[in-house]
């Protein structure tokens, strides 16, 4: 029997609750097994809360914890030639790691073959027709396909190739914790995804976006701006979120992402856009900017799947919604 869960009810939810912390709170009660391990994880970190309250980077002050990711750490590159993993990897991929740290991204080019991605397509094609699957409120993502798709869970969001390199770029075993499948282009405004889905320390979470079709400037491409990953990570405070002790903010993510358009014209980031071919992962870094280029050419489509990784032993939260992640069993 499928769990009760708010946080199902407000996939498809887009009224007064959302804003409302004890919406969030009473479903926090609700999955409390789920959340027991933080209580030892707020003791190492030094929070002292109850483990179902709202959750925010004010609770950490400014003086985050020291362990961040070692390839966010001040000579991540000299530490990372030294490093016997690092030296077992081939030529091509060592490369694309180092870019990682200077970037913020790397590519892997026709990681999975058409015969994968034509499966998969064929898959989400059939659950959405038969109602097995459908859209949140945005009308463009199916979140955690990966709990009706044995294809998707399998091949591609705990596929063990990837989730061992994640791990290795993060320093800490990796937990797959979300999923979002498109078949249009997001057309979502630049953005980072630790204003959603944030850690303590900062940093411990990373992403892989899926190429399940070409992708051309006709159909909404994926952007991102190179090195933005270096910036300060903005939360809540560093904006007019609206966010107080009852509320989230009912316009926060607007704002933030109006904040986030400033940073991008005082800092002159370069925009790029990611023109992949069918079967290309795109790994990005939990602070890079990124989003979704406008659709040139009305119904194309962008067939893509994200997912988010958690690493092990850090708090894992959401910044935006004030509330600690509920990682999967």
């Amino acid at each position: 029997m499928t769990r009760f869960s708010l946080q199902r009810f407000f996939q498809k939810y887009t009224g007064f609750l959302r804003n409302l912390k004890p919406a969030y709170v009473l479903n926090n009660l609700l999955n409390a097994d789920r959340l027991q391990h933080n209580r030892a994880l707020y003791r190492r970190y030094g929070l002292r809360k109850s483990i179902y309250s709202p959750l925010g980077s004010r609770d950490f002050g400014r003086q985050h914890h020291p362990d961040i990711p070692w390839l966010d750490q001040p000579g991540a590159l000299e530490r990372l030639e030294q490093n016997a993993d690092f030296q077992s990897f081939d030529k091509n991929l060592k490369i694309k790691i180092r870019r990682f740290i200077t970037d913020g991204y790397m590519v892997l080019e026709n990681f999975f073959p058409e015969k994968e991605t034509a499966a998969l397509n064929a898959e989400v094609d059939e659950l959405l027709r038969s109602g097995k699957a459908g859209f949140n409120y945005t009308g463009r993502k199916i979140f955690n396909l990966y709990e009706t798709s044995r294809l998707a869970d399998e091949r591609f969001f705990r596929n063990p190739e990837l989730t061992r390199l994640l791990s290795f770029l993060l320093g800490k075993k990796v937990i797959p914790f979300q999923s979002l499948n498109f078949t249009l282009g997001s057309e979502q405004r630049a953005h980072s995804d630790s204003i959603h889905m944030t850690t303590e320390p900062p940093g411990y979470l990373i992403a892989t976006w899926i190429a399940l079709e070409d992708c051309t400037e006709e159909n909404g491409p994926l952007f991102y701006f190179p090195g933005s990953h270096r910036l300060p990570y903005v939360m809540t405070d560093d904006y007019d979120s609206g966010n107080t002790a009852l509320t989230i903010g009912e316009h926060s993510n607007r704002r933030y992402e109006d904040k986030i358009e400033v940073i991008i014209r005082e800092k002159d980031l370069k925009k790029q856009l990611f023109l992949a071919r069918r079967g290309d992962v795109l790994i990005w870094h939990a602070n890079l900017l990124h989003g979704g280029n406008p659709i040139a050419t009305p119904g194309a489509t962008r067939r893509s799947m994200v997912c988010h990784y958690f690493a092990e032993d850090v708090i894992c939260y959401h910044e935006m919604s004030q509330r600690p992640a509920l990682l999967p069993k």
